[in-house]
């Protein structure tokens, strides 16, 4: 398992992340408990939550039950020492998250210490923005995205209460380090800047979708990446399961996504199809497995700190982690640029 540093920190993380969002809805506590310690003993020291999870559905009544469940299996297991812990603070939008308000200054105090609390823990390592207060292209909203409405001066506002609040965590010691996700290249840069004017932290990371089907990551994002140091934190690499080829031909396995969720988010639209049944074919011909194939691409890519993975059986995350140890040929990497430059744009 190879290993990067978040941002210009010192936190050496694994580059495949185990994904949580599923602990407490489609997974059961002791589920997710032979989830940490399968992936613990196989390399992987990076685990990513969020007050937000579990995510399949959404609700009122499973909210924060994923923070819980990790900080049960950090109280029995004794191995907090051996993970980099992540979490995130949700955004507006779901009224029993205080009150579906934005995130302000006092809001950041609050979700990090109920997470502490929840994590059994007296310090994440990195603390990110679930989404921010003035909207964004990603959620599938690219198609109605439109930044002309918003007002700078407020926006600008906006993240620099935030930095204040976080920086302050910082000097408390109860987190290490700070992200971002579903950000944009401007709102990434701005981040930067203040913390760079006002000696606040600096965004280490950015966690934002990126897969074989949705790659908007690699144009602005990349270069921001590269020259700012802030590591893509990748979720969806298989687009919510997509690209596995579980629902090609219209399937929908009992207990998936697609079975639960309808559409996935938007991702399973008729335009996936044929893009997704290409990258399957390829990966059976090179005798790869699909889910395999398309997070060992996200982990060829130069910006890419971690690949975050999910899976709700055991034989998936064996597949999943496994993808770190496959590296992918000249051969498949064309071919792979071919598919996208058919189909750049399917979800």
């Amino acid at each position: 398992m190879r290993h990067t540093k978040l941002g210009r920190t010192d936190i050496a993380v694994s580059q495949i992340c185990l994904g949580t969002m599923t602990w407490g809805s489609q997974n059961t506590q002791d589920e997710a408990f032979a989830q940490m310690d399968y992936a613990l003993d196989h390399g992987v020291n990076f685990f990513d939550t969020a007050e937000l999870y579990p995510t399949t559905p959404l609700s009122a009544e499973t909210y924060t039950l994923t923070e819980s469940i990790i900080g049960n299996w950090i109280a029995k297991s004794g191995k907090r020492d051996k993970i980099v812990l992540a979490t995130k603070i949700a955004g507006s939008g779901r009224p029993y998250i205080r009150e579906g308000q934005p995130i302000t200054a006092k809001a950041v105090h609050q979700a990090v210490d109920a997470s502490l609390a929840r994590l059994k823990t007296d310090y994440i390592d990195l603390f990110q923005i679930h989404w921010p207060n003035r909207g964004h292209y990603h959620f599938r909203q690219a198609w109605n995205y439109d930044p002309s409405r918003q007002d700078r001066s407020t926006a600008v506002s906006d993240m620099a209460e935030k930095l204040e609040a976080l920086g302050e965590c910082v000097k408390a010691g109860k987190i290490r380090a700070i992200g971002l996700s579903n950000e944009t290249t401007w709102g990434t840069q701005k981040f930067l800047s203040l913390a760079e004017e006002r000696g606040l932290p600096r965004v280490a990371t950015v966690q934002n979708e990126y897969n074989l089907l949705y790659r908007t990551h690699d144009l602005d994002m990349a270069e921001l990446s590269y020259h700012e140091d802030v590591g893509l934190l990748a979720y969806s690499p298989l687009a919510g399961g997509i690209l596995s080829g579980k629902y090609l031909d219209g399937l929908k396995p009992a207990g998936s996504r697609g079975s639960i969720n309808g559409d996935i988010g938007g991702r399973l639209a008729p335009q996936q199809q044929a893009p997704t049944q290409a990258y399957v074919d390829l990966a059976h011909a090179h005798g790869i497995d699909p889910s395999a194939l398309a997070i060992a691409f996200c982990l060829t890519r130069p910006f890419m700190a971690a690949a975050i993975i999910g899976a709700t059986t055991m034989e998936q995350l064996k597949v999943n982690i496994g993808a770190a140890n496959i590296v992918l040929s000249d051969e498949i990497l064309k071919e792979i640029a071919r598919i996208h430059r058919d189909y750049p744009m399917p979800i």
